[in-house]
């Protein structure tokens, strides 16, 4: 099993990004959804989770996860003619070829990599009975509910989302959601777990109005993925700030970011700005080293967590760092591309030479150029808002020790109120130990840190009262409701809950 791991934990770190594939009518919806089947190894079977979206651009966005190892967010390249399917993971040198069946409810096929070749079935993955049950039973939410559309005038495309606003009369403060890498729709669903949609339930029941949007190129929003890098999407926060600045029971002046994984750090970018930034940020696993470095410590650490001996390590992480060097040094994508490709395949003999253009043009892309020269350090003495940074202790792909301490460095010379918590026992998708998930309709239901929602509603109302100013004079009375009623309001609203 292990040599079977070492081959997808090879290349497997890079964050996913957006592969290329054939016309958007060449790509039936019956494709798009999460799918999952076992994979038999000798010893045992692995949980393949491979989850395909199509973008709006007429590409695919899809990525493989093995839950059993904590890994996530291994790219898939997808090619589909009538019928017939072909799933690429170019890094590992895997692919699985096979047929859509049952009318698109399974993919049937021969999952092949280096010294394996075996059957593999994928079905499509239903939400958890938990899931589905609270979907089901949902009631009529003790909040405001809309849907919205916002334009990014950078871009000139709109961004569609859910805003929720708290009852009551307001003016209220508010902040917009940004996703980790990887084209992710607004509530961030991750199998039956939808982080955005369990912090904006959370949030606007304490008093909090917030926005959710799809990403550029996902669900009902415009533009095209695939050519973002880190610092493109920084238009798209500026945007949705922007749009609840002006719109009616939102204060102005109360209006910030909150950022998971890489849109940490679309954040904290965000608001360097010294004009029209965000009032503050809220930061969720955000990288605080250098993108190369985050993405080698990752290979190193989930190699170490499958037993993997140090000899092996040490010559994946020579390899890894000679393609950045070649990426880095090699400004021409033609060279650069062709150094790569010589590169992979002198180090693998196995791998096809169409595999391997296919990982140089993916470590030449937009995003990964700027991802593997992108250093949060050298941006954050510029930030001008409070920062609230939380990190999880068993977080495989950001480690808490590492990139916290960066980030509270930078921030400290910025001049700015800084508040960190390092989560015991708390994953990158902010989930605790799963013995601790309470058990809904009978099964455990994956559920946000309690600890983590706490730290977030506290910190946001305390910037939002530091932010109050009052109505003009004709008012007689301050903005906030007064201070013994807000208690009892979050109080009632906490019951709800």
């Amino acid at each position: 099993m292990q040599k079977l791991l070492l081959v997808l934990l090879v290349f497997s770190l890079w964050c996913a990004r957006v592969a290329e594939a054939n016309p958007r009518a060449e790509e039936p919806p019956r494709l798009s959804g999460q799918w999952q089947g076992p994979l038999k190894v000798p010893g045992g079977s692995l949980t393949l989770m491979i989850t395909i979206v199509p973008l709006s651009n007429g590409t695919y966005y899809a990525a493989l996860d093995v839950p059993q190892q904590r890994i996530s967010r291994m790219p898939v390249e997808v090619e589909l003619k009538g019928d017939d399917l072909t799933l690429r993971i170019e890094q590992a040198g895997s692919h699985f070829e096979g047929k859509v069946l049952a009318g698109g409810a399974q993919l049937s096929g021969t999952w092949q990599q280096p010294g394996l070749k075996t059957d593999l079935v994928l079905e499509r993955s239903a939400a958890p009975a938990a899931a589905q049950a609270a979907k089901k039973l949902r009631l009529t939410p003790p909040y405001r509910e809309s849907e919205v559309t916002f334009l990014n005038p950078t871009g000139k495309f709109k961004l569609s989302g859910t805003l929720t606003i708290p009852s009551g009369e307001g003016p209220f403060a508010a902040v917009a959601l940004l996703s980790d890498s990887g084209p992710q729709e607004r509530d961030c669903d991750l199998q039956g777990y939808h982080l955005f949609g369990i912090l904006a339930d959370y949030l606007t029941r304490h008093g909090i109005a917030v926005l959710r949007f799809d990403d550029r190129g996902v669900g009902r929003s415009g533009g095209d993925y695939s050519r973002a890098t880190t610092a493109d999407l920084v238009a798209d926060a500026q945007a949705a700030l922007a749009f609840l600045r002006k719109t009616p029971l939102i204060a102005p002046q109360q209006v910030g970011l909150l950022g998971h994984g890489e849109g940490a750090n679309v954040a904290l970018l965000a608001a360097v700005a010294p004009q029209d930034g965000p009032a503050f940020v809220a930061s969720l696993a955000g990288y605080g080293q250098p993108g190369r470095d985050v993405l080698r410590r990752q290979q190193g650490e989930i190699m170490r967590l499958i037993g993997t001996d140090g000899s092996q390590i040490k010559a994946a992480q020579a390899l890894y760092d000679q393609l950045v060097d070649a990426v880095r040094q090699t400004p021409n994508n033609t060279a650069a591309r062709a150094k790569v490709v010589t590169l992979l395949r002198s180090s693998n003999t196995a791998l096809s030479e169409s595999m391997a253009r296919a990982r140089a043009a993916e470590l030449t892309s937009p995003w990964s150029r700027y991802f593997i020269d992108f250093d949060p350090a050298l941006r954050l003495p510029q930030v001008q808002c409070p920062v609230l940074l939380l990190s999880g202790t068993a977080d495989l792909q950001v480690a808490a020790g590492r990139n916290l301490a960066v980030l509270q460095k930078g921030l400290h010379l910025a001049h700015v109120p800084v508040e960190a918590h390092r989560l015991p026992g708390v994953n990158h998708w902010f989930q605790p130990d799963p013995a601790d998930w309470p058990i809904v309709a009978g099964e455990r239901q994956a559920a946000f840190s309690p600890a983590g929602l706490d730290y977030l509603h506290q910190w946001l109302l305390e910037r939002a009262k530091l932010a109050k100013v009052p109505l003009p004079v004709t008012v007689q009375r301050p903005v906030a409701v007064p201070k013994p009623a807000a208690r009892a309001r979050t109080k009632r609203s906490t019951a709800k809950a």
